[in-house]
């Protein structure tokens, strides 16, 4: 099996297959995603093919795009890993990687599985969803869904269910409180919790300027 051959194969087959993606779920969400994978790996113990591999193909058929079916994204990951003929331990391990890597699967009171390559991913896809970027393409994909930017009226609920969260379609702030600000102290990884640091105050920095021009403050 050639490592390095495999790497680049799989990510022609992500840049092709994601080529017409929303931007917050493209190409270079994922490219973004890689490098922080590959730079927390450093100062941890975990198989550097199997973080790539999964950092690659973590989102390689997101649940959201396709009504909710979360076994998209495993079963294109597997049929293309099978292709590459990858070894069959590393075909699950990836399969539960993408089926446990999203904020609402900590949501779920089912099955769980754990690994130091999955902390890893988590913790550099949980990186780019704070911070300027993670501001960014939280607005994008408001826009994509056509959700109000932000409506005083409509509070925050900081404690859904994972089908509440899956069907949400609250203005894109409350967001921020339902998911963002909380993923500081779900980081996994002391590389990552020290990035998540600076990228968390940006956001309440942000949010406070929000607020004060929202309310004609500022």
């Amino acid at each position: 099996m050639n490592k390095p051959q495999i790497i680049e194969n799989t990510i022609s087959f992500v840049k092709e297959t994601l080529k017409d993606a929303e931007g917050g779920h493209d190409w270079f969400h994922i490219e973004r995603v890689y490098k922080n994978a590959l730079l927390i790996s450093k100062d941890e113990n975990v198989d550097e093919f199997i973080v790539s591999l999964g950092a690659l193909l973590h989102d390689i058929a997101d649940a959201k795009f396709y009504d909710g079916d979360e076994t998209v994204g495993p079963r294109i990951a597997r049929k293309f890993l099978e292709n590459q003929q990858v070894e069959a331990s590393v075909i699950i391990h990836i399969e539960n990687i993408i089926k446990y890597i999203s904020f609402k699967s900590s949501l779920s009171l089912g099955d769980k599985f754990s690994s130091p390559e999955l902390d890893v991913i988590q913790d550099a896809d949980r990186l780019d969803a704070i911070g300027a970027i993670g501001i960014a393409r939280c607005f994008n994909y408001g826009g994509f869904k056509n959700r109000t930017l932000y409506n005083p009226e409509i509070a925050p609920n900081v404690n859904m269910t994972k089908e509440e969260y899956k069907k949400s379609d609250a203005p894109t702030i409350n967001h921020f409180y339902e998911k963002l600000l909380l993923l500081k102290d779900k980081m996994n990884t002391s590389t990552a919790k020290k990035i998540a640091e600076e990228r968390h105050l940006f956001m309440e920095t942000f949010l406070q300027q929000f607020y004060a021009e929202w309310n004609g403050e500022k």
